[in-house]
C-alpha cells in the first residue's frame, strides 16, 4: 500500500488536530523510510519479479527488521517515546505509535503472504494486490476519503496551503495509480534509491500544515 498510508496520516490529523501532520506522515510511512536504508546496507532484500502480483513486480524476500509485526510494534513504541521526549502529549504520542503500526496492518491487507509476524517467523498477507481493480477500489476510497475529510477540516489560509495539499495528494495518487502500468524497475538498488525519495513527504506535509488552519465550525 502507498496512497493509503498518506490517507491514514490525514485521517489521524483530522481526528486529533494537535498531532503535527509532518510527524503523522513520517509515522504512517515510517517503516518504508527505514526499509530502503536497510536495503542499501544489505541487511534486507527485495527482487524485481514481474508478475509477483498484479499491482507490483516487487518480491519482498527478506525484511524482518523493518516490516515484521514484532519490530513494527517496537518502532511504534520508539515513536511514542520520541514524541513524549519532544514534549507532545501522551494522547498525541499514542496516536503516532498507532499510526506506525497501521502501516503493517494495511500492508498485510495488500501484500501476498510475505509479511513476517516476527523475524524468521510465519508470514501473512491477504493479497489485495492480486487484483488491480480491487486495490484501486479499497485503497482509492481510503485515500480520497481521507483527503476530502482533511481538506474540509483544515481549510487553506492562502494559495500555498491550497496548492501544497493538492500537489501532495496528486503526486502520491499519480505515483500509486501508475504502478501497475509502469515498466518494472531495473533492479533492487533502483528500488531502494527511489524509495529514499519518500523522506520528502513528512517535510512537505509540515509545510502544508503551516498554511492550513482548523475550521472553527468543525473543531
Amino acid at each position: 500500500m502507498f496512497a493509503g498510508h498518506l490517507g491514514v496520516a490525514l485521517a489521524a490529523k483530522s481526528a486529533e488536530p494537535k498531532a503535527p501532520l509532518g510527524a503523522l506522515v513520517a509515522a504512517s510511512f515510517g517503516i518504508d523510510l527505514i526499509w530502503p536504508i536497510l536495503l542499501l546496507a544489505g541487511v534486507e532484500s527485495v527482487a524485481v519479479e514481474p508478475g509477483a502480483t498484479a499491482f507490483t513486480p516487487l518480491d519482498f524476500q527478506w525484511y524482518p527488521w523493518s516490516h515484521s509485526l514484532l519490530t513494527v510494534g517496537l518502532w511504534g513504541l520508539l515513536a511514542v517515546g520520541a514524541a513524549r521526549a519532544l514534549g507532545m502529549s501522551s494522547r498525541v504520542a499514542g496516536i503516532l505509535g498507532l499510526v506506525v503500526v497501521s502501516h503493517w496492518v494495511l500492508d498485510a491487507l495488500t501484500h501476498r503472504p510475505d509479511l513476517p509476524i516476527w523475524p524468521g517467523g510465519p508470514v501473512v498477507g491477504f493479497g489485495l494486490w492480486n487484483s488491480v481493480p480491487g486495490t484501486f477500489m479499497v485503497e482509492g476510497l481510503l485515500f480520497l476519503g481521507a483527503c476530502w475529510i482533511y481538506a474540509r477540516r483544515f481549510p487553506p489560509r492562502d494559495a500555498t496551503g491550497k496548492a501544497g495539499l493538492l500537489a501532495l495528494a496528486a503526486l502520491v495518487g499519480v505515483v500509486w495509480a501508475a504502478g501497475p502500468f509502469s515498466p518494472p524497475p531495473p533492479g533492487p538498488e533502483a528500488v531502494a534509491w527511489v524509495t529514499v525519495g519518500l523522506w520528502i513527504l513528512p517535510f512537505w506535509a509540515w509545510r502544508v500544515e503551516r498554511h492550513r488552519g482548523l475550521d472553527p465550525g468543525r473543531a
